[in-house]
């Protein structure tokens, strides 16, 4: 713990909790009613993540930002104690939520931005897994959002990224590469590196590829733990035996119970309905249905747009898990104890523990946040921010660099489309389906004399292209898609995962083209076409990933561009149509190199 400063961690910033080991003694004190606390919060239901139950009539001693002591109600004032007093009116006071996987790129906004919306559903801790601007920005990218993440009123740490880029530079290209070398000096270099992110390769990992467990060793020769991302039950063993020790991608009862068998910590996954993000409800059975205990089963929010960061919060998701059938008091748990003690940060976050840092909520019956408390500062009151926060994230927020918005550069002419063979032949499809995890490989056949546009409209395809933008190749990937819905016009991205390349679809290479250009100019964003006109448009100047605005102006844009998409007939959400080029995920997904066999890992034409 001597590298933590005695569980100080990072939090160097204006709401900075002093280190445990310059407060013990009045702590101490506090708790044994010889000093006066800072803060007393009264007349509240404890729910303690302990003993996962819920405890009448307490109240909270603060001091120094950390919690002295949990009293019965009444008893400050009985002491004649001189301090401010909170009356929690018998609302319920729990610990602040901890997100155990969280991309804060997803969100579109920067890591202070983020933490209006994070205080606001009572989440005080956030381990984040920055490969997205690692992609585009290689190591360097990642120390910006580190720098952000220590202006944000938020405990923010890092997984570090394990796997940039996404496969090897054979099958796309990327902005970045993190070699097992550069991801030990993140490691080295920043207190706030404390697991290995999410390693994404999993087929090369099963396989024994050498730069993939070269990675894997940097971090375990450090002792940090190693956070997974893995598809299909025939490689969790192999997996798991390189020593990886959670995941986040239970997608089905059955693949979670084999995870917790296998020793992996189990991060359930919740998110809006609509989205892929929302596999909870599926996985949860291994412990509702198969019997599994939940000591080793989390709940975390892994990708947010700015809207659904707001409305499907940490918190929303551990009310999912009480739908689910899990007690309110062990689904707390899995939301901020479970978390905690999962990157062995128990001592500091995630319970009303004595010395623990005074991040808490004040819920109401149905666990809704009405306050929170960041470091024994209200932060949140009655659902609203609090003036302190206010000022911070308009006045103290980080500034990112000036070439942090020079990231896409594109050449001229770049083709959208591609060019039909003039005979017959067998064409390598890309099916889509709702929600849009998973991609299927189709092979359809083009008979030779056949109209190309007509047997499109037949089988329900549209263009796709992936365009490097990152002035290394210039390369473009040229396929098509089935099943997306799409009736006229282009929608475009510059976030599509994970090297974040431009990912474009359109029936037309008029409307394509100018989706690229509106791509260009902006230097990043997400993009609505149709008829030469431009319907929706959000910009993402910081890398191609995130708006330098505050998050309710990054919300209201992501309404509007949602309007706009619906209105195309996509079946997949933007966000799941940027998982398109995400050539880790079965069964075929198209880069800049071209359509990927994910299965085979290798390139494969478009014609055959």
């Amino acid at each position: 713990m001597d590298r933590w400063q005695g569980g100080s961690l990072h939090m160097i910033n204006r709401f900075t909790v002093a280190p445990l080991w310059t407060l013990t003694r009045r702590l101490a004190a506090v708790a044994s009613g010889r000093e006066n606390p800072d803060l007393v919060i009264t007349g509240a239901r404890v729910l303690s993540t302990y003993t996962e139950r819920m405890l009448p009539d307490r109240e909270v001693w603060l001091a120094g930002g950390r919690i002295a002591a949990v009293k019965p109600a009444g008893e400050a004032r009985r002491l004649g104690l001189s301090t401010r007093f909170y009356d929690a009116r018998g609302g319920i006071l729990a610990p602040g939520l901890v997100d155990p996987h969280v991309h804060i790129e997803s969100s579109m906004m920067t890591a202070c931005a983020y933490a209006e919306a994070a205080l606001l559903n009572g989440t005080t801790t956030l381990f984040c897994d920055s490969h997205e601007i690692g992609n585009v920005c290689d190591a360097e990218g990642i120390e910006w959002m580190l720098e952000d993440a220590r202006q944000a009123p938020l405990n923010i740490f890092l997984t570090v990224p394990s796997t940039v880029p996404a496969t090897n530079p054979g099958l796309e290209t990327a902005g970045g590469d993190l070699t097992p070398a550069k991801v030990g000096a993140l490691f080295d270099r920043w207190p706030e590196a404390v697991a290995l992110g999410e390693k994404m390769d999993f087929i090369p990992v099963a396989l024994g590829d050498e730069r993939s467990h070269a990675v894997l060793a940097e971090s375990l020769k450090r002792g940090r733990p190693v956070c997974g991302h893995v598809y299909g039950r025939e490689f969790v063993a192999a997996y798991a035996a390189s020593g990886v020790t959670d995941t986040h991608e239970a997608i089905d009862r059955d693949i979670a119970d084999d995870f917790l068998e296998a020793g992996l910590w189990v991060f359930l996954r919740g998110g809006n309905p609509a989205t892929p993000w929302h596999s909870l409800p599926h996985a949860i059975r291994a412990v509702t249905e198969l019997g599994a205990n939940p000591k080793r089963v989390c709940v975390c929010t892994d990708d947010r747009d700015a809207d659904d960061l707001f409305l499907f919060g940490l918190d929303w998701v551990v009310r999912e898990a009480m739908t689910a059938g899990i007690r309110p008091a062990t689904a707390w748990s899995m939301g901020s104890l479970h978390p905690a003690t999962r990157y062995g940060m128990d001592a500091e976050f995630g319970a009303l523990g004595h010395s623990r840092r005074a991040d808490l909520v004040l819920l109401d019956d149905d666990f809704r946040v009405h306050n929170t408390w960041y470091g024994g500062e209200l932060m949140v009151e009655d659902r609203r921010l609090t003036p302190v926060v206010v000022e911070q994230l308009e006045k103290g927020r980080y500034r990112y660099p000036a070439r942090a918005y020079q990231t896409v550069r594109i050449p001229d002419g770049v083709k959208l489309v591609p060019t039909f063979p003039t005979g017959a032949a067998m064409v390598n499809v890309i099916r889509v389906a709702s929600p849009g995890i998973l991609t299927f490989h189709e092979r359809l056949r083009l008979d030779a004399g056949v109209d190309p546009g007509v047997w499109m409209t037949e089988n329900d395809l549209c263009f796709v292209s992936v365009v490097e933008r990152h002035g290394a190749t210039g390369r473009v990937g040229l396929g098509l898609l089935q099943g997306l819905g799409l009736r006229s016009g282009a929608v475009a991205s510059s976030v599509g995962h994970d090297a974040h390349n431009l990912i474009l679809a359109g029936t037309n290479e008029g409307d394509l083209q100018l989706a690229l250009e509106t791509l260009k100019s902006s230097q990043g964003g997400v993009v609505v076409v149709d008829e030469g006109r431009v319907k929706a448009h959000l910009k993402l100047p910081i890398a191609g990933l995130l708006s330098d605005e505050l998050a309710h102006v990054v919300q209201a844009e992501t309404v509007e561009l949602k309007r706009a998409w619906d209105a195309t007939g996509c079946i997949l959400p933007y966000m799941g149509f940027n998982l398109i080029p995400l050539s880790v995920i079965p069964e075929l997904r198209i880069t800049d190199q071209g359509l990927v066999d994910v299965r085979n890992m290798r390139v494969i034409p478009l014609f055959e």
